[in-house]
């Protein structure tokens, strides 16, 4: 059964110029765990199967982040060393089972057979192809970690609407340039979110990730973090249903301005909410 507790939003939009949609998000839920990701291919003619390359790296942070939630429920597992799994171990398995995945799909487009090269000779210009950003969080509750890779934003608003961009790099990215899966040790660019989840001051109402198509849509920061406190107060006020069906037409007015997809997935709680909604 679903964490009810939490209510899962989903959506996307891609603007008319664009032929291939090359974001992708996707959620899981069971009991005590919500695990949330999304990710962006870079679209360019450099990066053709980029689209399948932000398929397989939401699909192995959903792998990744239920085990990883299956840890933090432990209560034998000292916190110092389930920080060091979120800081270091996930980073890397994660980017090993991403790089499995794209050389697996390459080969079969070779047709090639046989075994999989060693990781260690992958060449890094057969990553490139794939490349892609990726956002993901993992929620228990006593714990909430996000990881960021790249553009897009990870944005958490309180129970009083403030909201906070915790995984922002402080630098902008120069044009379309920014960190990916396909960079060299890529695992050394993630950052990491580590939130311990005490008490009401301390427990998230929302937690939203976004590809980069929604906030480009803004003048500036501030704009996305209003976005994304007006989305707050429309779910105290409206409710997740409502939002749900406005949410894609928002999206859609994003991607125009943007020029790029814009895509959301996202977890609200609100206090004593019961049973779940998924969107």
């Amino acid at each position: 059964m679903p964490d009810a507790r939490w209510r899962i939003l989903c959506e996307h939009a891609t603007p008319a110029s664009k032929h291939v949609y090359q974001d992708y998000a996707d959620h899981f839920q069971q009991q005590d765990v919500t695990v949330l990701a999304v990710a962006d291919g870079h679209g360019s003619s450099a990066h053709a199967f980029s689209h399948l390359g932000a398929r397989y790296a939401v699909d192995v942070f959903i792998t990744l982040g239920r085990r990883f939630a299956e840890r933090a429920l432990d209560p034998r597992l000292p916190l110092p060393r389930l920080k060091a799994d979120a800081q270091e171990r996930l980073p890397r398995e994660l980017v090993r089972l991403w790089q499995d995945e794209v050389l697996g799909h390459a080969r079969r487009s070779a047709g090639l057979t046989g075994p999989a090269p060693d990781p260690a000779t992958v060449r890094q210009r057969d990553l490139v192809p794939y490349g892609t950003t990726l956002i993901g969080a993992v929620i228990t509750p006593d714990l909430l970690v996000g990881w960021q890779l790249g553009d897009g934003e990870l944005a958490v608003a309180d129970l009083d609407g403030n909201v906070a961009i915790p995984l922002d790099s402080g630098t902008p990215d120069l044009g379309d340039e920014t960190d990916s899966l396909c960079s060299r040790q890529a695992w050394d660019l993630m950052r990491v979110y580590w939130s311990p989840l005490t008490g009401r001051s301390g427990t998230p109402s929302l937690v939203l990730l976004s590809t980069d198509g929604l906030s480009k849509s803004f003048v500036d920061r501030q704009g996305y973090q209003e976005f994304v406190r007006g989305t707050y107060e429309r779910l105290l006020e409206l409710g997740p249903s409502a939002v749900g069906a406005d949410l894609p037409k928002w999206l859609a007015q994003a991607a125009r301005y943007s020029g790029d997809d814009s895509t959301v997935v996202a977890a609200w709680r609100s206090e004593g909410s019961e049973g779940t909604e998924e969107l």
